[in-house]
């Protein structure tokens, strides 16, 4: 057994577990922050299982860095060594809202380079993984190449933020696909594409556990992973991204252009 191999099967086993906690507390009172604004909320509940993966990941792999959203892991400014890039619910509104449309993200990267990529819908029960150079899977089920489809033929998410900040940008991506789509979570939404259901998405700003896990599934299915602008992605920084098929990809980088994005 390699050393993936191993941190696949305690990953598998720590995210179903974190998704059982969740919804055991489904029944209980949370405690609601905010953060940058209303939409923008932390609870009691993101801020423990963060706790968990990291008292976990501490325990059996001492030494690795951590990057949380929460803030309870390390200070990171170099990617160097093995980092471990953490959300422990994406989708925190919808999660406090809906009680649904919410994933667990996990991914690993080594020297800068993803390794390890894990997008868990909690409420659909769709565990999206992903290992460089091996694939991509949907549970047990091998995520085929995604088809190289033009914009007009498929459907778009475009993030909430995104729309209100940049109606025209929306509207002339909307416009040239086969309609919009906004589901509330970066990982749910980038796993759609992966998965083909989407032909593309695009978000105003991303934060690395936003896309960590997301890229590495993307990339293993021949999506293109970049900011919006079609530059390369910074895992330490928050960034506009598109992730879609190559044909698409050029298609809304040309639209984005025309409209000085």
């Amino acid at each position: 057994m390699d050393r993936f191999t191993e941190r696949d099967q305690l990953i598998r086993k720590w995210i179903y577990a974190a998704a059982a906690t969740i919804k055991e507390s489904f029944d209980d009172e949370l405690d609601i922050e905010r953060k940058s604004n209303r939409n923008d909320l932390v609870t009691n509940m993101d801020k423990a299982i963060e706790k968990q993966f990291i008292e976990k990941i501490q325990h059996f792999f001492p030494g690795e860095r951590i990057l949380g959203e929460e803030g309870l892991g390390d200070e990171i400014s170099l990617l160097d060594g093995v980092v471990w890039i953490i959300d422990p619910i994406d989708g925190t509104l919808n999660f406090v809202k809906q009680q649904d449309d919410f994933a667990i993200m996990i991914a690993i990267y080594e020297d800068g380079k993803g390794q390890l990529g894990y997008i868990y819908d909690v409420m659909q029960d769709k565990l999206y993984s992903a290992r460089t150079g091996k694939g991509a899977y949907c549970n047990k089920r091998l995520l085929p190449t995604i088809e190289d489809r033009p914009l007009k033929e498929g459907l778009v998410a475009i993030s909430s933020a995104l729309m209100s900040k940049e109606e025209g940008l929306a509207r002339t991506v909307g416009r040239a696909s086969s309609g919009v789509r906004l589901i509330g979570s970066a990982g749910i939404e980038t796993a759609h594409v992966a998965s083909g259901r989407l032909i593309g998405y695009l978000a105003a700003t991303l934060a690395p556990w936003d896309i960590a896990a997301g890229k590495i599934i993307a990339e293993e299915v021949g999506l293109i992973y970049t900011k919006l602008n079609g530059d390369k992605v910074d895992l330490l920084q928050k960034t506009p991204v598109l992730v879609a098929s190559p044909t698409a990809h050029k298609e809304i980088i040309e639209l984005l252009k025309s409209q000085k994005i």
